[in-house]
């Protein structure tokens, strides 16, 4: 089973939705209990850093994130789930991520014919032997839509890019934690 955390984040749904397209069993929660006996873990979401992290805390599901990625649960953060992974947000000044991974989450900058937030096409550039993407081919499209971008401190984590004005780094691994 595939525990999704629900912690008020929009767009849960639709990532539900996929997943039990694909014939997956997919629960939706909260309860650390339900969450740490998953099979796989993932924090989906679209929002606001600073009201996720709050939220995360209210209910002690960062506790729980924490505990699961000792236990080496897979983890897969997307979206906003992937920023709550890092340290920091340009988003909410002051109000610590997660801190799993190293790196913070940038304001992506203004620069002629940027339109910020980005929402569009971007090509996939991939490195350091991702897992995630191993069977999709180089250069690939996928859609962004977003005003912030990730800049991790650790470079070979990061297992996907793209360049909107400045390099993106678009996905990440470490172990048992994909973003």
């Amino acid at each position: 089973m595939i525990a999704m955390i629900d912690y008020d984040a929009g767009n849960i749904k639709s990532v539900q939705k996929a997943l039990l397209k694909l014939g997956q069993e997919v629960e939706i929660t909260s309860d650390a209990e339900k969450i740490l006996s998953a099979e796989r873990i993932i924090l989906p979401g679209v929002g606001a850093f600073g009201d996720a992290m709050k939220n995360l805390r209210a209910r002690g599901l960062d506790k729980v994130i924490y505990r699961a990625v000792e236990e080496k649960i897979p983890f897969l953060g997307i979206c906003l789930g992937l920023q709550l992974l890092f340290e920091r947000s340009d988003e909410a000044p002051g109000e610590e991520g997660l801190g799993i991974l190293k790196g913070e989450i940038l304001r992506l900058p203004a620069g002629e014919g940027l339109k910020i937030p980005h929402m569009g096409w971007n090509s996939l550039h991939f490195m350091h032997g991702g897992r995630l993407f191993q069977n999709i081919k180089e250069e690939s499209y996928v859609y962004f839509v977003h005003s912030y971008y990730l800049k991790a401190k650790e470079e070979d984590i990061v297992k996907a890019s793209t360049e909107y004005g400045v390099q993106i780094h678009a996905s990440v691994e470490m172990d048992n934690v994909f973003a």
